[in-house]
C-alpha cells in the first residue's frame, strides 16, 4: 500500500451535494477527488429549470446551476474524474475503493450518489432504452419535434417534464397509475391548461412496442376495467420515482434503511468510521437541491473535523 496515493477525501457522485462539499474541503486545502459515473451535476443537470433554488428570482437552468457548482469546486482545486466505484471496504485506518481507474485509498469518503430513476420493468423498456425510452426530457426532448409522446408518472417530475416536452411534441399522453396527481397544485394547473397534454388516470404500462427498431406504441392497462388500450407514440418518457444509488455498499458495514437509503447521525457519519453520506442518498433527505447543497457543506465540516482528529 506504500506505493499507492492516499487521498484525504474521495467523494462518490458529482451532484450538488458533492460539489458543494468540495467547495468547502478544497478551499481549506483538503485534497479532494470526486468520482462520477454519469453526468456531472447529477439529476440537477438534467432538470430543465430550477425555480426554487434561493438567490435566483427568475429561476436557473439546471445545467447552468450544475456547471456553476462544478466551476467553483474546481477553482479551489477539487478534481473530478469520470469513473465508477464498484466496492468500498475499510482497511485499518483507510478506506479502499475499487474503481474503473483501479484501487484507490482515502482517509475519508463522502457518499453523495443521490438517486436514479425507477424502471417500469415491462417488456420493451430495456430493448428501446435510449432509442425511444428515456428519463430525461431536457436531454432527449428535441428529438421529438412535432411527434407524439407518452409520459409515465404522476408526480412533480412527470408534470414538469411533460410541460417541457410541449416545446417539441404536438401531443402528449400522460399515463398515471393512480386516480389522482401527486404533483403540486401549481404544476397540475399548468398541465390542465395546456391543450397538448392529455391525462389518463388509473392506467399502468403493460408493454412498450416497437417496429423497425423504433417505439410505435405503449400498451396501457386500465386498472378499473382491466382493459388494454394502445397509445400510439414515437417515444416514452418515464418518471415513476427514484431509488438510492447504494448498490456498491454491500458488505461495507454502512447501514441502510428499509428503502435502501443510508443511515447517518447528525454529523452525517455512517456506521463506518470515516465514511459520510449526504444528499438524496441519505435516509431522511428532503430531495431538494437547496437542502442537498446544505448537507454537502455540513458533511464537509464534519469531514474536516474528522481529519483534524486523525
Amino acid at each position: 500500500m506504500d506505493d499507492k496515493k492516499i487521498h484525504e477525501v474521495i467523494m462518490i457522485g458529482a451532484g450538488p451535494t458533492a460539489l458543494a462539499a468540495a467547495v468547502y474541503t478544497a478551499r481549506e486545502d483538503i485534497e479532494t477527488l470526486i468520482f462520477e459515473k454519469g453526468v456531472i451535476g447529477g439529476l440537477a443537470a438534467i432538470t430543465d429549470k430550477v425555480d426554487n433554488y434561493p438567490g435566483f428570482p427568475d429561476g436557473i437552468e439546471g445545467l447552468q446551476l450544475a456547471d456553476n457548482l462544478r466551476l467553483q469546486a474546481e477553482r479551489f482545486g477539487a478534481v473530478i474524474e469520470l469513473g465508477e466505484v464498484s466496492t468500498v471496504t475499510k482497511e485499518k485506518d483507510l478506506i479502499k475503493l475499487e474503481t474503473t481507474s483501479g484501487d484507490m485509498y482515502a482517509k475519508s469518503v463522502l457518499i453523495a450518489t443521490g438517486s436514479e430513476w425507477v424502471k417500469l420493468n415491462v417488456p420493451g423498456e430495456s430493448e428501446f432504452y435510449g432509442r425511444g425510452v428515456h428519463n430525461c426530457a431536457t436531454c432527449d426532448g428535441a428529438f421529438y419535434r412535432d411527434k407524439r409522446l407518452v409520459v409515465v408518472g404522476g408526480g412533480n417530475s412527470a408534470a414538469q417534464e411533460a410541460l417541457f416536452l410541449t416545446r417539441f411534441s404536438n401531443h402528449i399522453d400522460i399515463l398515471i397509475r393512480g386516480d389522482h396527481w401527486k404533483a403540486s397544485e401549481v404544476l397540475i394547473h399548468e398541465v390542465e391548461k395546456n391543450d397538448k397534454l392529455h391525462v389518463h388516470f388509473n392506467v399502468s404500462v403493460d408493454e412498450i412496442v416497437g417496429t423497425d427498431g423504433k417505439v410505435s406504441k405503449v400498451v396501457g392497462k386500465d386498472s378499473v376495467t382491466g382493459k388494454l388500450k394502445d397509445y400510439v407514440t414515437d417515444g416514452v418518457f418515464v418518471f415513476v420515482g427514484l431509488k438510492p444509488v447504494t448498490y456498491f455498499l454491500k458488505n461495507t458495514g454502512v447501514e441502510l434503511d428499509k428503502a435502501g437509503f443510508i443511515k447517518t447521525n447528525l454529523k452525517l457519519e455512517t456506521a463506518v468510521k470515516g465514511i459520510f453520506a449526504a444528499g438524496d442518498v441519505r435516509s431522511g433527505a428532503t430531495m431538494q437541491i437547496a437542502s442537498a447543497v446544505g448537507e454537502g457543506a455540513s458533511a464537509a465540516l464534519s469531514i474536516r473535523e474528522f481529519l483534524e482528529a486523525k
